[in-house]
């Protein structure tokens, strides 16, 4: 690899459109290579066999940020990261969904403790500030900072956007612009959360054989979606998974926080796009 060649990182954040990113837009952009997620784990030869001008490196992450950007800066510190935020509110509610459905069978209050700091996601897991000084600590580039809601209001002008920092093309003619996925409804997960107290449904390793690991993933798998896709059967239950209180205390603690993205916020309208 030339010295001279360009690295991007795309480094998170989780429950932000990352999926959508990686399976829809990054592999069609044109004028750039792109390590996908599912390579990672040997980004380094990678890059090193690559001989194009312009690489882009996808694998967001959340917990394990500072971690991971260090580990990456070591070795490529002149990189420009790109990053992504959602609310702090949305975020941390959608984190949640995913884990309930992953098998975590605590509350809210349990994953994300406002008062105690004693959760699952610790307020420095949503401290974005926080991250936006590690990503200019360990790297020379200044980041890149996008705002979710553009993602979701008009992601073909998001994508354009990203493509035209990173110097490339994207043909959108080739995108398949439909939502991936619909989420989980509130009382599908409420269903698996029950049964999660009855059976471990949690994502674990129980097997060193690679083989025997892969097997086991898909029968704890089948487990999870089974119960998902039958829960019409059992009866309702009208609690809220998370209380609009616990929202919207979220939402007014980092209220300085997120005002402070939004400031730094590439825009994504179409009047700020240059020639």
């Amino acid at each position: 690899m030339s010295n001279s060649c360009e690295i991007y990182f795309h480094v998170g954040t989780g429950k932000t459109g990352s999926t959508f990113l990686q399976a829809r837009i990054f592999p069609l952009l044109e004028g750039i290579y792109y390590i996908p997620t599912n390579r990672y784990h040997k980004v380094f030869l990678e890059i090193e066999k690559c001989s194009s001008s312009k690489i882009l490196v996808s694998r967001e992450f959340d917990q394990q940020l500072e971690r991971e950007i260090k580990r990456f800066s070591e070795k490529h510190p002149n990189t420009t990261p790109f990053i992504v935020f959602r609310r702090h509110d949305s975020y941390i509610a959608s984190q949640y969904r995913r884990f309930v459905k992953n098998g975590f069978t605590g509350n809210f209050q349990a994953f994300f403790d406002l008062k105690n700091n004693k959760g699952y996601f610790r307020q420095e897991d949503l401290n974005y500030k926080r991250q936006i000084v590690l990503l200019k600590k360990y790297f020379t580039k200044e980041p890149v900072v996008f705002n979710y809601e553009e993602l979701k209001e008009n992601p073909h002008l998001f994508t354009q956007k990203w493509a035209e920092i990173m110097g490339c093309s994207l043909k959108s003619e080739k995108v398949n612009w439909q939502k991936k996925h619909t989420s989980y409804s509130e009382h599908q997960l409420k269903v698996i959360k029950q049964f999660g107290k009855i059976i471990n449904l949690t994502k674990r390793r129980v097997f060193k054989n690679n083989l025997l690991h892969f097997l086991w993933r898909i029968y704890l798998g089948s487990i999870r979606y089974s119960i998902l896709h039958l829960s019409f059967l059992a009866p309702k239950n009208n609690k809220k998974l998370i209380s609009e209180e616990e929202l919207e205390a979220v939402k007014t603690h980092f209220l300085k926080d997120w005002k402070y993205i939004q400031s730094i916020s590439t825009s994504t309208s179409i009047q700020t796009l240059q020639p």
